[in-house]
């Protein structure tokens, strides 16, 4: 390179340096000068507007969970319904809320059966401010003026003051604008309360849309309803919930509210509902609301879009739940024809997988009063659980494993039968003289005295013809405490609340222990009696009953989601007996059903499916609704059962309470309906088999065809 082109090109450097620097100076001018307008200018603007917002999350409510039987049949269900909401912000005033209403009135059509007079008088304070005025007098404001009467106080008197005359001016387009209101101000600040979701028609819900931006706070949106596909059956055990207007009870309130609930949120109140809460609620919406400092709301942002609660799929099989409850409305209506006592109302059953403590069917029947004076069958499945009586000598089985286990007696041990004469009480006999009978006998031709002289043994006593009898008054608390290893007298377990244990008897005179051996004393439930037979049923095991058979998530488009928790069966304890005592009782129960002089053989001979179990009839006294026969005597049927004896599937226990009286007719509807029911869990159970047959065949076909 010559000399002269590097003299042209130093020359040429130092122009464009200094152009590049110009430029950045007046770039940096123009930073500083817009940073200056920023602040000088528009600072104090932009500064109201940061402290104007303020973020509020909100949250709304999503459905709960579905409910299924074992099979996936629909138990409770979903409704969408289309829904008018109402946010209120904290700064809304009463007038604001007013004109928003009148607003929806014009567009909308409100049932006002809910509208209380407290609400109308408020509503003819706010809308008629100077006939209002006109309820105070001088005195009393002179009264509030010295601080003798509150505000508070002052309102009172004017609420008191308005007469009927003055709430019958409020019209009929009027009482639509306050049940409107009375939605809108029912709600909790910042959220959306229901001001309406059922019958709203499509012209209402589009009007209402196109008008928001004229309603502030009004939305609309797709609400839910429960749906009973099968109507009332179950309906007890499932539960109920909240309305938006009850909400969460007031005495769960806090312990709902520390789990992120809101105050109107609908919750289970009762049973299922309740029990399994925490599963079926779901995740709800959760939005947040930009208000001003007012509370206003400016803007509102979806956060997360919100969750279906998890679906259970219960242990119940609807379809013999159906058939079942079918059998005890016809044998109640039966036995109450034919027994002619007004004290028969009821009957149970309850059916349960005696390997796993699944319940299939827990059915009661109520018969009550309806509104004509007639009578009609009301669903009593709780009392299945919740209700208990005397169940007389159904429980003979744990009263023969007592004995074995005390020593009393052992398998084989022959007594004889024969009325009992002791001092100071009348005979003590079995419905018939046995003479000598070994336990099988027993328990087959079901002998109180062969009871009674077992827990004479145990309580370390001596029987002697019109003699005393001193008994260990201990063996009271050493029976019971046998009992319960079968479940009676103790909580089952299920997964229920408000689940009942029974009565037991605080008198410790020694005729009442034989009483309490032949099942005549302390009062069991239904439920308790199917776990005891179960626990006989599968060798000592005593199951915990299960209503909940698995949890999946949600899954609307599919139908089924996939399984978040299945139920395991669960041991709460095994029986403290050897397990050639417990096959004895197995034996016993089994010629009960199945041979000749059984008590139950008239009913079950020739089931192919091999029945086992113990019937039982109870003296007892009436403590039901006609409160005219209150204590009267009169007598309890039950029968407890399970099948196949040899490799037991299904074990179930049949109460009826107050069966029958001394001035009535006997029905043996404890035993018609153990054969009944017996009968349909096996032809519903052969239809199954039949079906899956076929399923699993056309499967084959159809992937024959695919090779092919």
């Amino acid at each position: 390179m010559t000399k002269e082109k590097k003299s042209r090109r130093k020359r040429f450097l130092p122009v464009r340096l200094n152009a590049l620097f110009l430029i950045v100076f007046l770039v940096f001018c123009g930073i500083v000068l817009r940073l200056g307008i920023v602040q000088i200018v528009y600072g104090q603007d932009y500064q109201k507007e940061l402290d104007r917002k303020e973020e509020v999350d909100v949250s709304s409510t999503v459905p709960r969970g579905k409910m299924y039987d074992r099979n996936y049949s629909t138990l409770v269900d979903n409704e969408p319904l289309n829904a008018i909401t109402y946010t209120r912000s904290s700064a809304t005033s009463q007038e604001e809320r007013l004109a928003i209403a009148k607003s929806l009135a014009k567009m909308i059509d409100q049932k006002t059966d809910k509208i209380t007079e407290r609400d109308l008088k408020d509503y003819w304070i706010i809308t008629r401010p100077d006939e209002a005025e006109k309820k105070i007098t001088d005195e009393d404001r002179q009264k509030a003026g010295e601080g003798k009467i509150s505000e508070d106080q002052l309102y009172d008197l004017q609420l008191s003051r308005i007469t009927k005359e003055d709430l019958a001016k409020v019209s009929k387009e009027e009482l639509e604008v306050l049940a409107i209101k009375r939605q809108m101000d029912a709600g909790y600040a910042m959220t959306p309360q229901i001001i309406k979701n059922k019958e709203v028609t499509p012209k209402e819900f589009a009007t209402v849309s196109e008008h928001l931006d004229e309603l502030p706070g009004v939305d609309i949106t797709t609400d839910w309803e429960r749906k009973y596909p099968f109507d009332t059956m179950l309906r007890t055990m499932i539960g109920n919930i909240s309305s938006p207007e009850q909400g969460i009870p007031k005495e769960q309130r806090d312990t709902f509210l520390a789990k992120g609930y809101s105050l109107n949120d609908r919750v289970g109140t009762s049973y299922l509902e309740m029990q399994y809460e925490d599963v079926l609620q779901g995740e709800k919406a959760r939005a947040k609301n930009i208000t001003d400092r007012e509370g206003n709301i400016l803007e509102t942002q979806m956060i997360s879009e919100g969750k279906s609660g998890k679906d259970l799929i219960l242990t119940m099989d609807i379809e013999l739940q159906i058939e079942v409850e079918k059998i005890i409305e016809e044998e109640l209506k039966a036995a109450k024809k034919e027994s002619g006592t007004e004290l028969l109302d009821r009957a149970f059953v309850v059916m349960m997988d005696p390997r796993n403590g699944e319940v299939l069917s827990m059915a009661g029947k109520q018969i009550v009063k309806d509104s004509s004076g007639g009578q009609k069958m009301k669903d009593f499945s709780l009392g299945a659980m919740t209700s208990s009586y005397t169940m007389g000598s159904a429980v003979k089985g744990a009263t023969v494993l007592s004995g074995y286990q005390s020593g009393a007696i052992k398998p084989g041990t022959t007594l004889l039968d024969e009325p009992l004469f002791i001092k100071g009480s009348p005979p003590k006999k079995s419905h018939e003289t046995m003479g000598s009978i070994d336990d099988l006998e027993a328990l087959k031709r079901s002998s109180n005295v062969y009871m009674f002289k077992t827990v004479i043994e145990m309580a370390g006593g001596k029987y002697k013809k019109n003699g005393s009898l001193p008994l260990d008054t201990g063996t009271f608390s050493v029976l019971r405490n046998y009992y319960s290893q079968f479940g009676l007298g103790v909580p089952t377990g299920i997964d229920l609340p408000n689940e009942a244990t029974g009565y037991q008897g605080s008198d410790v005179t020694p005729g009442l222990l034989l009483d309490l051996s032949i099942g005549q004393y302390d009062t069991y439930t239904p439920l308790q009696m199917a776990q005891y037979v179960s626990t006989i049923a599968n060798g000592g095991y005593r199951m915990k009953p299960q209503m909940v058979r698995e949890i999946r998530e949600p899954a609307p488009s599919e139908g089924l989601g996939p399984v978040v928790k299945s139920s395991q069966p669960e041991i709460l304890n095994k029986l403290e007996m050897s397990q050639s005592n417990i096959e004895r009782v197995q034996e016993g129960f089994r010629q009960v059903m199945q041979e000749k002089g059984g008590t139950g053989y008239p009913y079950f001979m020739g089931a192919d499916y091999k029945p086992a179990g113990k019937t039982g009839t109870a003296q007892a006294f009436y403590d039901g609704p006609v409160k005219s026969k209150f204590l009267s005597p009169t007598y309890n049927l039950t029968m407890v059962g399970y099948a196949p004896n040899d490799h037991p599937e299904i074990a179930f226990s049949v109460v009826v309470p107050w069966a029958y009286d001394k001035s009535s007719n006997s029905h043996p509807i404890n035993r018609t309906i153990s054969k009944r029911i017996m009968d349909k869990y096996y032809e519903l159970k052969s239809k199954h088999d039949k079906e899956q047959l076929e399923e699993k065949n056309m499967e084959k076909i159809e992937q024959k065809v695919i090779n092919d």
